[in-house]
């Protein structure tokens, strides 16, 4: 286990002889050839409703919520007034009036207390109501090619089938008997779904998962297992991949601003010379001249090898793992003007010498998207 937040988060599942890499590897490897089974219950979760419930998200978050059909889901991105990130995490409309919001598992409490002020403080005439449902949700994660044909025999009144329940796409129905709401969302990059049951019901809906799962060749994965599946794709954790001065363009996440919005909360930041500059540290993705080769997290970059102090640093490593389905180690970066700098090579000073690599797109894995889509 792990600390996570407040919790303790199961972090690997070894088997009799496996230490923690051993068990990661066959647990990612398990996840993109057949099923993995996650268990996600620590998002944070917060039930946004009104008939203003659309504003108020879209006066808070970078992204525009007025056009979000129901039963459809969206990644949002939370900045600080500053403009840098806050937090992130998916959001469901699940009725005219009705939000479901995910937070990290670190930010709940923060993101609920900041929206709290905004509505209080802020927009006191809104007509908007915030609940915390953190513990009220269980949430299993269930990722891979197989997960549907692990889920179809259990769920009941509703289509899972891609063409009624694409990514992204949120639908209510029951599972085992027990009333469910189901979210076609994937951290690995695999074809996924998160099951919400009631918290007391979750062990029951996991022990009917797994039970379906065993053969498909369903295995248990842990939050390592995750930080890997996910830096395969690129996707950032907030907290390890930003650190309070990380705007959404320096991210890569540019693309999630809503088109046309007047404001939102950091906007006006965003728009300072300063956060425009094309020599602010961009994410990037880094591989090493030797594939076996692991980059430690927090380590510096320099332009140049051979540097004597004080060096001239350019950039810092915040993810690195090896990957089990890409045969050779990844990592992601924060690099000053990094897009610009894919092919080039730098270095990574470490007391037995510079270990060379070369900048990369921080997507890794299956860049087109094609298994999100299974």
């Amino acid at each position: 286990f792990e600390d996570v937040g407040l919790w303790k988060r199961a972090r690997y599942f070894p088997r009799a002889g496996e230490d923690m890499h051993a068990a990661v590897a066959r647990e990612c490897l398990a996840v993109r050839s057949a099923c993995g089974i996650f268990d996600a219950s620590t998002l944070g979760k917060i039930a946004v409703v009104g008939p203003d419930a659309a504003e108020f998200l879209n006066r808070l978050y970078i992204n525009n919520w007025s056009n979000l059909a129901v039963g459809r889901a969206r990644y949002g991105i939370l900045l600080r007034e500053d403009g840098f990130i806050y937090d992130d995490g998916v959001v469901a409309r699940t009725a005219q009036d009705r939000f479901h919001v995910t937070t990290t598992t670190g930010g709940a409490a923060r993101v609920l207390a900041m929206m709290e002020d905004y509505r209080q403080t802020e927009w006191s005439d809104l007509q908007v109501w915030l609940t915390s449902t953190t513990e009220q949700w269980a949430v299993i994660a269930v990722q891979g090619p197989a997960a549907r044909r692990v889920l179809q025999p259990l769920v009941a009144g509703i289509d899972i089938s891609h063409a009624v329940l694409p990514h992204m796409g949120v639908t209510h129905g029951s599972i085992c008997g027990v009333p469910m709401m189901l979210f076609r969302v994937s951290f690995s990059g695999e074809l996924g779904y998160e099951i919400n049951v009631p918290a007391d019901c979750g062990r029951a809906v996991w022990d009917a998962v797994y039970a379906s799962g065993a053969a498909h060749g369903i295995t248990p994965y842990g939050t390592e297992t995750m930080h890997v599946l996910r830096a395969e794709k690129g996707y950032v954790i907030v907290g390890q991949d930003t650190d309070g001065t990380v705007t959404p363009d320096d991210a890569g996440l540019t693309w999630a601003i809503g088109r046309g919005k007047a404001d939102f909360v950091g906007k006006r930041s965003l728009e300072r010379a300063a956060m425009k500059s094309p020599q602010r540290k961009q994410l990037v993705g880094l591989r090493t001249r030797v594939p076996d080769t692991v980059l430690e997290e927090g380590a510096q970059i320099v332009e140049t090898t051979r540097q004597k102090p004080p060096m001239k640093m350019c950039g810092h490593v915040t993810s690195s793992y090896f990957s089990a389905a890409l045969g050779h180690s990844i990592a992601l970066a924060m690099v000053a003007g990094g897009r610009a700098r894919q092919g080039q090579t730098l270095f990574i000073p470490m007391p037995g010498g510079d270990i060379p690599v070369e900048v990369t797109s921080p997507v890794f894995y299956d860049r087109e998207g094609a298994r999100l889509n299974g």
